[in-house]
């Protein structure tokens, strides 16, 4: 018995009279209950699940957070402790 998925319209239960499959006789499992091949019939036919669309984000940083020390720097560092 299975139902749709939250957030996903209706509670209603499913049944096999409502499968792809089922309606265009390409089912080969026997019984009443949806299965995990279960794929609703609408009038665009068979289609795949709407997908997530994907967004850059733009960037924000115009400079690196970090920076390797400048030669300079490394000398003087170095310079101290001698």
């Amino acid at each position: 018995m299975a139902t749709m998925a939250p957030g996903r319209g209706s509670s209603r239960k499913l049944t096999c009279e409502e499968c792809f499959f089922r309606r265009h006789g390409l089912c080969a499992i026997a019984g009443s209950e949806p299965c995990a091949t279960f794929r609703p019939d609408g009038p665009q036919g068979l289609r795949p699940p709407e997908q997530l669309r994907f967004t850059f984000r733009q960037e924000r940083r115009t400079r690196a957070a970090w920076a390797f020390p400048t030669a300079q720097d490394q000398a003087a560092r170095h310079a101290v402790g001698a």
